[in-house]
């Protein structure tokens, strides 16, 4: 059984993340990803060398991919490029806005000679607009778009610590291509597709941004919830960090009489309601507090499971290793297997199996060979 994107022929122009990340997931679904790299390859090949000397990042991003390696200054590395596209399925691109049309890929031309193409750029701001020429990267992003701003505690604004817009950008690309292949089914037509990051973390940032415009704009709290209370980090008897979220009333009644052990707080009008309890909010958690750290970690993590109150270990990137829920995926590199976490769908039929990640260039030859320019 083929799997859903086979046969799909994807060029990609790409380096760092956001378009590597719509690319990789492409790849995992079946579609055949090249990807077109300068002579010195992708900068995120140079991140760092701690997946046993390769980069984390590139090794998490190209899997399943062909790495050809492309001057594009040229003209016969202009014409490999070119004769790819005529043959291909999807086109994406991540270059500064309008690199690819003085390159001589401009989108409406490709678009009008390769009707059936779907061609996708990715960039920090989009096409146009006045920041369009602006040099974007994620943290930049996540400081221009505000999304900083309401990340980290009371003292000062933080980065979150992945690189969200660039994977939020990524994504968006990728379910938007998998609507325009879709659409192609039934018209027999591609589309340009532009993706930005800036507008993918102010999607994100429609809540923070709608309570701002309503009067109450969002405060730094750590990891508290700015709406809702009790929603945040207790300390136990033992030391232990523990998260828990109470989602309605019928939760806070049943966390004060059953966990807590305090009927009368339970009953208490003054705490009934989310409102309330956001008015009364330190005395609120300063209750949770006091009896959270009368119980050791295992009798409160009982106490939480049995009556469904929902909570979470703070764990670190040394108990994510070894945590019961990580699925892993092994995947070949040029020095050795990786194991990383495995995609988060979970697919019924079809077991996935995930192609190794190119060494620079590594199949330059060969493509070079298939669509008619040679080396």
């Amino acid at each position: 059984m083929a799997l859903p994107l086979e046969g799909l022929l994807v060029v990609s122009l790409e380096q760092a993340v956001a378009a590597p990340q719509c690319t990789c997931r492409l790849a995992d679904a079946g579609a055949r990803v090249i990807k077109v790299e300068r002579p010195e390859g992708d900068f995120a090949r140079r991140y760092d060398k701690l997946a046993h000397g390769e980069s984390a990042y590139f090794v998490w991003l190209n899997r399943g991919k062909q790495s050809v390696t492309l001057d594009l200054g040229k003209s016969e590395d202009r014409a490999l490029l070119e004769a790819m596209l005529a043959k291909a399925d999807v086109f994406v691109q991540n270059l500064k806005p309008g690199a690819i049309a003085k390159l001589g890929f401009a989108i409406p031309r490709l678009r009008q000679d390769y009707s059936r193409l779907v061609c996708c750029s990715i960039s920090g701001y989009g096409e146009s607009g006045p920041y369009a020429q602006r040099k974007a990267y994620d943290m930049l992003i996540q400081a221009e778009s505000g999304f900083a701003s309401i990340t980290g505690g009371p003292e000062a604004p933080a980065r979150a610590g992945v690189s969200v817009c660039d994977i939020a950008a990524g994504m968006n690309a990728y379910e938007a291509i998998l609507e325009a292949l879709l659409k192609r089914a039934k018209t027999g037509e591609g589309e340009a597709i532009s993706v930005s990051m800036f507008d993918a973390m102010a999607d994100w940032m429609a809540v923070p941004l709608l309570q701002h415009e309503g009067g109450d704009t969002p405060k730094r709290i750590g990891l508290a919830h700015t709406s809702i209370s009790p929603y945040g980090v207790f300390k136990t008897k033992d030391g232990a960090d523990l998260l828990i979220s109470i989602q309605n009333d019928r939760e806070w009644c049943i966390l004060a009489e059953h966990v807590m052990s305090d009927k009368a707080l339970a009953a208490d009008p003054n705490f009934a309601t989310n409102v309330e309890r956001m008015k009364r909010r330190t005395e609120t958690d300063g209750r949770v507090a006091k009896a959270f750290a009368a119980m050791d970690v295992d009798t409160l993590e009982g106490k939480l499971a049995r009556y469904d109150i929902a909570f979470g270990r703070i764990n670190d990137c040394k108990l994510l290793a070894r945590h019961p829920h990580l699925r892993r995926i092994n995947v070949d590199t040029p020095t050795g297997s990786a194991s990383m976490p495995a995609p988060s769908a979970v697919h019924d039929g079809v077991p996935r199996s995930y192609g190794a990640v190119p060494a620079l260039g590594e199949h330059s030859e060969t493509i070079r060979k298939e669509f008619g320019a040679h080396a």
